[in-house]
């Protein structure tokens, strides 16, 4: 008796350890890590918000989780993740202090737009050095980042506004994802990139694309090659969509529907809002905020979508599969807008929104020098690349009619 009950607590103990060191296995990725680091961040900033104000502190603890998520996903290192690390949050500070300089203050240019350039300057001319290299994860801080964006989502304040954003975004979101896709189609893209391209230009630029690519299991030089994409031309809209708003004579809330609805970053959003008022400013980040909510949806159903009809798959749909796929960090940004949200009272829950605000500044600056550093026109403006340009230029176009339209009907009563 004493026997079978040793075989039959060894078998546990066995199956336990395997269980373990499966589920051990299945978090060591870059999507559940970010997800990790983004909840950690929060974490600190509800236990510690004095001390997570601190710009000291915020470099310390991003660079050491940073490196301990690295380390996690099974890279090794000799010390150059955290000097390649340093050097672009240099490059960070670099960004941020000609953004201060009065003559660039007077033009209005924010430290998102010298991020990129940076980054760019160096691609573009003396390359990537491999040993800054370990660090330059754009994806790694961006879903990081927008893990921390959903403690500033509150659905209280969205509700307060009225339904008429999530109208619009639903409205939107559906039509240019379609029109789109059926668009890129057209051009001859292929199935995978038509679907990175759709929702990257109608949900919410990089997160969009990110959280597709992870939800079909997409091309990572594809995914990089539409971050880039987005991202070079979100900077101009940036500036020319309020300028158009101005000279329309939009008001601010129809202004600031408009602008968070086709510009397809977030800090970029924020920042085309400022420039016409605080008013345009909430509204826009309203609707970008929208917009967000809806991603977790939209990957899901994409999730499905291509588990029946994907072409790059042999595997028998079934809910691992759509787990597999899903992409984490949506969950960890839903779970960070609801606690948030319902948790804390609203007071408490906003003055802790805009310490994470701080954290999630940094990650989002990393990212932007990322892309920058990631990104080399040579291989973007490249000929076989037209058709992607084309059509994501084109999507665009639409998106930026569409949702002025729909802005307009919704919001000029307002």
């Amino acid at each position: 008796m004493a026997t079978e009950k040793g075989i039959l607590l060894y078998l546990w103990r066995s199956k336990f350890k395997k269980f373990l060191s499966k589920m051990l296995k299945s978090l060591r990725n870059e999507d559940w890590t970010a997800t990790l680091i983004g909840g950690f961040i929060l974490l600190l900033v509800a236990l510690v918000p004095d001390l997570m104000k601190n710009p000291f502190v915020l470099f310390a603890v991003i660079a050491v989780l940073s490196y301990l998520g690295y380390l996690f996903m099974g890279n090794k290192d000799k010390g150059g993740f955290f000097l390649s690390f340093v050097v672009i949050y240099a490059l960070v500070l670099l960004a941020n202090f000609i953004k201060d300089i009065a003559v660039v203050k007077r033009m209005g240019l924010e430290s998102v737009f010298f991020s990129v350039l940076i980054g760019l300057i160096v691609r573009n001319t003396v390359g990537l050095p491999k040993w800054l290299a370990p660090a330059v994860r754009s994806e790694y801080y961006i879903k990081a980042g927008l893990v921390i964006l959903g403690s500033s989502i509150l659905f209280g304040e969205i509700m307060r506004a009225g339904s008429l954003g999530m109208v619009q975004a639903v409205i939107v979101v559906l039509s240019v994802w379609y029109f789109s896709f059926w668009l890129s189609r057209k051009m001859g893209v292929d199935s995978e990139m038509s679907m990175m391209l759709s929702s990257s230009v109608s949900i919410c630029g990089v997160s969009a694309a990110i959280a597709t690519c992870g939800a079909i299991k997409g091309d990572p030089k594809k995914l990089s090659f539409i971050v880039s994409l987005v991202l070079i031309v979100a900077i101009p809209m940036m500036y020319v969509l309020p300028f158009l708003a101005k000279w329309m004579g939009l008001t601010e809330q129809v202004a600031g529907a408009w602008l968070g609805g086709t510009i397809d970053t977030t800090a970029a959003v924020v920042a085309s809002g400022e420039f016409i008022g605080e008013t345009a400013e909430q509204y826009s980040v309203i609707i970008k905020s929208a917009q967000n909510v809806l991603l977790g949806v939209a990957a899901f159903a994409i999730s499905i979508y291509w588990s029946y009809k994907g072409t790059n798959t042999d595997i028998r749909p079934s809910g691992a599969v759509l787990w597999e796929r899903f992409p984490k960090f949506v969950l960890g940004f839903l779970l960070a807008s609801l606690i948030f949200s319902f948790a804390f009272e609203p007071a408490t829950g906003k003055a802790l929104s805009r310490v994470a605000r701080e954290s999630r500044g940094l990650l989002f600056s990393l990212a932007f020098v990322c892309i920058g550093l990631e990104t080399s026109f040579k291989d973007i403006f490249k000929k076989e690349n037209s058709k992607y340009i084309w059509s994501f230029l084109i999507a665009q176009g639409f998106n930026i009619v569409l949702t002025l339209v729909v802005a307009w009907l919704l919001f000029r009563g307002f």
